[in-house]
């Protein structure tokens, strides 16, 4: 582990990174010293233009902040797709104590930027993870920071083989919903995301970079669904990362991808340790993201197979104000 590691889980103090500059010196190692120390880019310009007891103090503080990492449906909205006031309320709270909160959701990414703004969650310190872990997006300096995509010729075999078996698919440019077929599913789904479709003959010629989903939707019969994932497991191995969001939708994003996948890539990128990490959520493809986290959150909502992934359950549900119990208990100092 490095020094910086060491030091915001609170194993040593910070007097040792004269130590561990010492050791860099006098060693072969072909790393930077910031990289060698673990410090980031913020860090080093503090630690350069200022001074030790700057670099202290900044990071001292960096101790304090911590990153909450919110499912939509069923944990931050209630049943109408709304914040409650005492929710935003105490994410206000959060913000202001310089916390960080990070919308995280199997929608494409600009669902998550419409109900963003929306929910007025685009200050600095918070953040968007959409497709299931596949981007990471800055609100505030609306930014991608990370993303992993589907190449074309997969996206073109789990659309072509969804529709042999009579399900609709459909995939995303950066606007909009893309589908080759006009069906009910479609147009039920674009009422419950706000998000627009466009019918086209072809998706590939529509793309114009590889998309970082495709969904496969049933809204009557989940056992079709399941078939069609039993159907395609053996192609599917080593290229994508398949999972049911809920069970009207099954999900193929990049393999590797999750929301857990994404919570150990935007703290590194931020430099929030571990043991700073809170995730709420209540489905099944929130279970990576609260066993990544250091306290695992579900909501009382929850379906009772997925309240064994909590290190703790909420006293109240999403329609009163579960997500401010939360932030009261494990952000608020």
């Amino acid at each position: 582990m490095t020094f910086r590691e060491l030091y915001m889980n609170g194993s040593i103090e910070f007097d040792e990174i004269f130590d561990y500059t010492s050791k860099w010196n006098f060693s072969d190692d072909t790393r930077t010293l910031r990289e060698y120390l673990g410090l980031t880019a913020a860090e080093e310009d503090i630690w350069i233009s200022d001074s030790d007891e700057a670099l202290e103090d900044f990071m001292e503080n960096e101790k304090k902040t911590k990153i909450l990492f919110l499912d939509l449906d069923g944990t931050l909205l209630n049943d109408d797709k709304e914040i409650t006031p005492g929710n935003q309320k105490a994410i206000q709270k959060a913000l202001k104590q310089g916390h960080k909160i990070v919308i995280t959701t199997g929608r494409p990414l600009a669902s998550a930027i419409v109900l963003s703004k929306e929910l007025g969650l685009t200050q600095d310190g918070c953040y968007a993870i959409a497709f299931n872990g596949a981007e990471i997006y800055d609100l505030y300096h609306k930014k991608t920071v990370y993303k992993k995509t589907l190449p074309l010729d997969y996206v073109r075999y789990l659309l072509d083989a969804a529709h042999a078996q009579g399900l609709h698919s459909q995939t995303y440019s950066d606007t909009h919903i893309l589908s080759e077929h006009d069906t009910p599913a479609l147009h039920r789904y674009e009422s419950l995301t706000n998000l627009t479709s466009r019918i086209v003959p072809d998706v590939m010629t529509e793309l114009t970079t590889e998309p970082g989903k495709v969904i496969v939707i049933d809204y009557e019969n989940h056992d079709k669904l399941v078939h069609f994932q039993e159907s395609v497991a053996d192609w599917a191995a080593g290229k994508t990362e398949y999972i049911f969001s809920c069970p009207q939708y099954l999900e193929f994003v990049a393999p590797g991808m999750s929301k857990g996948h994404a919570i150990e890539v935007l703290c590194g990128i931020l430099g929030i340790p571990k043991c700073n990490t809170i995730a709420a959520g209540d489905a099944p493809n929130d279970i990576s993201m609260l066993e990544t986290a250091e306290i695992g959150v579900v909501m009382k909502n929850a379906a009772e197979d997925i309240k064994k992934y909590g290190d703790y359950i909420t006293q109240k549900d999403n329609n009163h104000d579960g997500i401010a119990e939360v932030i009261e208990k494990f952000l608020l100092y």
